[in-house]
This record gives C-alpha cells, structure tokens and sequence, in this order.
C-alpha cells in the first residue's frame, strides 16, 4: 500500500498521514494568503466542494465574493472523498417517506437528481477535465440484510420519481448475497480535485477571490478574523464540513463518523465504469448500519482503480468493536476482493470523516439564531451532491429567489419522529465523559517507540504525546478545547480525535477538523515522565 512517510501531517494538503488518490495524483490548489483588511458582500469560509460552489453560484448571480480557506482547496474532507455523484442516498427512501413523508421525500431525489445534472452542466459550460462520467449505479443486499429492503426501496424509489430498475443479478458483481439489485441509471463521477481546480479557475475569471493558508476565526454577523484581518462581509457562509461558528446547536444534531478506503489496480476492461453500494451491516452497534461503497476511476493506459470504502465508526470509538483504525483496512480488502476478484495490489489507502445528521438530510440554510450566517453541513456520505446543493440552494436564498428546497433542508428543522435515535446517539455522546476518570491508554511516554503516540494520565490530567521520527516527545492537552472531550489517538490517520463531535488534532497539536476551532496547549513533559 502507498502510504506517507511517517511525517507530521501537513494539513495544509489534506486531514491525514495518508493522501487520497486524488490528492496524490494532482498538484497542490494554492492561492495568496490574506495580509489586509477587506470588505466583500458574501464571505465563504471553507474550500470544499461545498464552499466553491457557492462561491460559484453566487458569481453567476453578480453577487461579490471571497473565500478563504485554511489549508489549500479541497484540504478537507472533500479531498478524502470516493467522489459519488448520486441520488441513491446512503438512508433509504422509504426511511425518508417515514421521517417526512412522500412529498419531501420525492423533494430528496428531485434536489439530488438536480445537483447531478449541475455539475454535469458546469463541467461542460466550465470545460473541466476531470473524468467526469455518467454511470448506472446499484444498490444490493449486504450478508445481514433481507431481499424485503430492497422490494420496500424499490417501491419508494419509484414513488419518488426516479427511474431505477429492479435486477436479478449485479452486474460485476460476484458475492452470493448479491443475487438481486436495484439500477439508479444516470448518476456520476469525476476526479474531484480536478473539478475543485476547474471551479476555482471559473471564481478567478468571474472576479471572485480565493486566498488559502488563511483561518478565519471570530466569526459574527459583521464578518470575521481572517489571519488576523478584519473581513467585513453582508453574508457569511460556513461551509467547514462541521460548524466552526457554533458552539453547540448544530453538533446535538448530527454525529461524526469515520469511513475507510482503499484503491486497488484493475486490468482495463475486466469491470465498467459504475458505482456499488450494499445496504448496510444491520447487525451493526452504530446506528448509522456502515455500508459498503464502491467505484471504478480512470488510471493508466493499462489499469483501472476500483476505490472500495466502508468499515465505518463512530469518530474517536473504533476500539468499541476491538477493530482498530489500521485493521480496518484489512477487513475492507477482503471484502471487497471477494466480491471482485480481479482486483490486484492495493495502490492507496485513507480515511475520510462523514457527518450523520438525525435525520439523514444535509443541513443547508440559515444557521439557528442568525440571519445572515449560514451553514452547510451533515452531508450523510453524499458530500458531492449535498456539497453542491448548498451552493444552489444558499444562493437562491441570499439573491431571494425562491426554491421548494430551503424548508427542507433548514438547519432549523425539527424532526420529532428521530427522537429514539437522538437519545441513543446522546447516551454515545455522554458516555465519552466517562474517559475523564478512566486510564489512559499508554502508562507513560517513555513506552512509546517512534511514529506513535497515545492518552497518559498524569494526576487530573488527560495528556496526548507521540514520539517522532526523531525520537523527540510532543505533549498537549488531551481535552478538546470545543466542549470538552477527551482526544483518542488514531494510530492510522496519526491524529488525536474526538469522539465528541468529530475534531481532529495533528500530533503537534494543530485543529485538522472542526467544530474545534483553536489548537491544543502545548504541555512541558519530560522525556522519561
């Protein structure tokens, strides 16, 4: 497997040790760094797919745009994505007609069926190169699932106005359970740092201005810090993956999960061009029933790569199930070269982290409390679409236009029929707390070796060290500064991560994911402590 050299994680080029495909095979999407003050009408914190589009949009409707992101474009999650373009979303539809009814469950498919067609639309208008391709997609039974999930989907699918297929068998499939399918025709994928490049180049030529390596902080109705500089803004667009202007509304109603990946050569030829998802593990402790998901992406003239992801966990909680973050990778290979035994060696491998909001649908809009902050969040492992839909529908309520969608996806919304899971997915949330009294995971630093690191207890301290290359120790606070949470260490990822909400820290300290918004506290130990 490709992975990186056991150096610090630069987060600047993404949120882990391992670098996705799509961040290996490109060059870095750097802009200027802000060093003055500034006056825009809209204000885009975050460059992902989410914040590029709406920048995008709201270009196109003559609206005065600057966006500014800490790292370099697609530094976050989105460059850790498998890149799925689809209406098939990872909760059933006929969980969504139970949740919210017919109507707006068909509203789900027709925004999503939509947010497809535009980046289809902008690759072309944009002439982005980036591999973009319509596929069919298909949805079969995971080992734990009954052929009832599909008969029930297949019946929502059609009562919400897609076109998809009932199949006896999956094409380039072979698994036992995957005797029957449902077809989604017309989905999407692309290469999506390609596409974040052609997106940014459009913002440059339209006027609208980019700068990297530039944290916001301070975020208000009046605008924000920005390294230090005043931004004043009219709107202000969060578009952080998780809020980072929000201490705690949005984060009681979505949870993070962490998702694995891998990209394995396939000869040309043996498979095509489509995308793969089982129904789930129902035997699963999370509530979110982790899937698997699978593609296939352009390489050399010679090979192919299947991208297979899954192995899901909570965020911070991956011992819960005595799987540890780096052997999940092996669990993820053999299911997958099971179900398609052409693969060959594994090339790449990483990790992504997946907001799962209550009640399945992104949270897109006004955030609660404020009129001209807005958030887009929760995106429920459908990233690119949910991302794109942001853009769309953020635009359409700054500019005033009116769109059936913005009710639907309000931050705002209150969906009393989640209420059994709200509970149980607190009751995780509280027990977390319990780390505060527990042992560490290492007695003392001088049992690390090298490249690792890990929780010591000193006193009343919770303390987060790792050993470097050099043999040189580095220590912080192993309590989150966002409410609280004592840091796991993610031997995999090279990370102390939050089972709480979701941050993510390098192992100098430095916040790689929010809602955090502040770096740990650097703590004097000594090398024999």
């Amino acid at each position: 497997m490709k992975t990186s050299n056991s150096e610090p994680i630069d987060s600047n080029i993404t949120s882990g040790e391992n670098k996705s495909y799509w961040i290996a095979s490109t060059q870095p999407i750097i802009f200027e760094k802000l060093q003055q003050d500034i006056d825009t009408e809209v204000l885009i914190v975050g460059g992902g797919i989410a914040g590029l589009t709406t920048a995008y949009c709201l270009l196109k409707a003559g609206r005065k745009v600057i966006l500014v992101e800490d790292g370099y474009i697609g530094s976050g999650e989105t460059g850790r994505t498998t890149a799925h373009i689809t209406c098939a979303l990872d909760d059933r539809y006929f969980e969504l007609e139970k949740i919210f009814g017919k109507k707006k469950a068909m509203l789900a498919a027709n925004s999503h069926m939509e947010a497809i067609q535009f980046i289809a639309n902008t690759v072309k208008h944009e002439n982005i190169d980036c591999n973009f391709k319509r596929v069919p997609g298909y949805l079969f039974l995971s080992g734990s699932d009954k052929k009832e999930t599909l008969e029930k989907e297949y019946a929502a699918t059609k009562g919400a106005g897609l076109l998809t297929e009932m199949l006896e068998q999956v094409p380039g499939l072979e698994a036992e359970e995957g005797k029957w399918c449902i077809k989604f025709p017309e989905q999407g994928q692309f290469h999506i740092m390609k596409y974040l490049r052609g997106l940014a180049d459009a913002i440059i030529s339209m006027g609208g201005k980019i700068y990297t390596e530039t944290k916001a902080e301070d975020i208000s109705k009046e605008g924000a810090k920005a390294n230090g500089y005043d931004v004043k803004a009219k709107h202000i667009v969060v578009a952080t993956n998780t809020p980072i202007n929000d201490l705690v509304t949005m984060h009681t109603k979505q949870w993070p999960y962490r998702t694995y990946v891998i990209a394995a050569k396939v000869p040309k030829g043996k498979l095509s061009y489509s995308l793969w998802w089982d129904t789930g593990d129902h035997d699963s402790k999370w509530i979110a029933a982790p899937y698997h998901y699978v593609r296939l992406e352009e390489y050399d003239s010679q090979y192919d790569l299947l991208i297979s992801g899954g192995e899901d966990h909570k965020t911070g909680q991956a011992d819960d199930e005595h799987i540890a973050e780096e052997n999940r990778y092996e669990k993820l290979t053999e299911w997958t070269k099971k179900r398609f035994p052409a693969m060959q060696e594994v090339t790449y491998k990483w990790s992504g982290q997946v907001m799962e909001p209550i009640d399945s649908m992104a949270f897109i809009g006004k955030n609660p409390g404020n009129d001209n902050i807005y958030v887009i969040t929760g995106d429920s492992g459908n990233g690119m679409t949910h991302g794109t839909l942001g853009g769309i529908i953020l635009t359409d309520i700054i500019t005033g236009k009116e769109n059936s969608w913005v009710d639907f996806y309000s931050p705002s919304r209150i969906t009393l029929k989640t209420t059994g899971d709200y509970l149980h997915e607190a009751g995780n949330m509280v027990a977390q707390f319990a780390d505060w009294i527990s042992a560490g995971d290492v007695k003392e630093a001088q049992d690390l070796k090298p490249g690792e690191g890990g929780i010591i207890s000193s006193g009343l301290k919770k303390i987060a060290v790792y050993r470097d290359e050099q043999n040189k120790l580095h220590a912080c606070t192993a309590v989150c500064p966002h409410l609280g949470g004592i840091l796991q260490w993610n031997a995999e990822e090279k990370s102390f991560d939050c089972p709480l909400h979701g941050s993510r820290f390098t192992t100098a300290g430095k916040v790689i994911n929010g809602p955090a918004s502040t770096d740990l506290k650097r703590i004097e130990i000594k090398q024999d402590e």
